[in-house]
């Protein structure tokens, strides 16, 4: 499938954002004093679903920017820089469930999120002293400027600094930078995310070495920011070679087991990109839902060639 058609709708959209991660959590408990406690986000917003028996958690670092509707409460999808976990009731008592986190085969797919500050030593320290797991310790390997810890389901969290000279827009200096996923082919991938979604490739990093390549795609920078100081990107992974075997794919996190949910990209008119890309493509990419099809109104979920889930929403959507 190629994806050179062009979706105008979002190459002329100056309010696309990446504006969250979805993953699953078995006990949100646990999961939201980590992320309050541990990393200094803020819960910005709780909401149940009874009849379908599952909850889910907004939470950011403190930020001038957010968003308020009229009764002062905060609306979460206007920015980049959420985490959403989801919860379906029960797993918290369930002693064998466990969420795949995507870094073990045969169910790699989603590689992590990544959060970035000022003083990658402190922030090292800190949580060291507040016992949290880590994966990687910034003395480990090769690369000695990052870390990667785990959180309470297993989920990787890169670790690494931006320049203090950066211009901060935030009360917390941590910043969800980035969400890494692996694909099998760039020449597919790249295209789909630039072409039908508006993305831009912001750096492309080569390691010759390790045999592999990293790409960081976002809808652009602000004054100030560089590709660690901003939130809202995506990194996509390739494994040299992967494109060339036909039996190869990496698990979407949606398929069981599941664990990765989706990211969501905002915008002020998502009914009109979703409309063009119906029309421009048709059958030819997986919809589910199309926009206002499902039991939740005004979003759409579209497939990318690996099988992951996008959301696309308005950025002032009420749940």
């Amino acid at each position: 499938m190629s994806y050179e058609t062009v979706i105008q709708a979002a190459q002329n959209d100056t309010s696309l954002t990446l504006n969250h991660t979805c993953v699953r959590v078995k006990d949100p408990k646990v999961s939201v004093e980590f992320y309050t406690e541990k990393l200094g986000m803020k819960l910005l917003k709780r909401k149940d679903f009874p009849e379908m028996k599952f909850s889910l958690y907004f939470l950011a670092y403190p930020r001038d920017d957010l968003p308020t509707d009229s009764n002062g409460e905060i609306m979460p999808f206007g920015v980049p820089g959420i985490l959403e976990l989801t919860h379906n009731w029960g797993t918290e008592n369930d002693p064998d469930f466990k969420v795949s986190n995507g870094n073990e085969e045969p169910h790699r797919g989603f590689g992590h999120i990544c959060i970035t500050t000022k003083d990658i030593n402190v922030m090292c320290e800190k949580l060291e002293s507040q016992n949290v797991s880590f994966k990687k310790r910034l003395v480990d390997g090769r690369q000695k400027d990052i870390a990667f810890i785990l959180d309470p389901d297993n989920y990787w969290i890169e670790l690494c600094a931006y320049d203090s000279n950066d211009k901060d827009t935030n009360v917390n200096d941590y910043r969800l930078n980035h969400t890494m996923i692996r694909i099998k082919d760039p020449a597919k991938t790249l295209p789909f995310y630039e072409n039908v979604l508006g993305m831009k490739v912001i750096e492309k990093s080569v390691h010759e070495n390790g045999k592999f390549t990293l790409y960081f795609l976002g809808y652009g920078l602000k004054e100030g920011e560089s590709k660690r100081s901003t939130q809202g990107m995506l990194e996509i992974t390739h494994n040299w070679g992967t494109e060339t075997d036909p039996e190869f794919h990496y698990h979407n996190g949606n398929d069981k087991p599941q664990g990765y949910g989706h990211i969501c990209i905002a915008s002020d008119d998502p009914e009109k990109m979703c409309k063009e890309i119906e029309e421009k493509y048709g059958d030819k990419v997986t919809w589910a839902p199309k926009y206002n099809h499902g039991k939740m109104k005004n979003l759409a979920f579209i497939k990318d060639p690996d099988n992951y889930s996008i959301e696309i929403i308005p950025r002032g959507i009420v749940l």
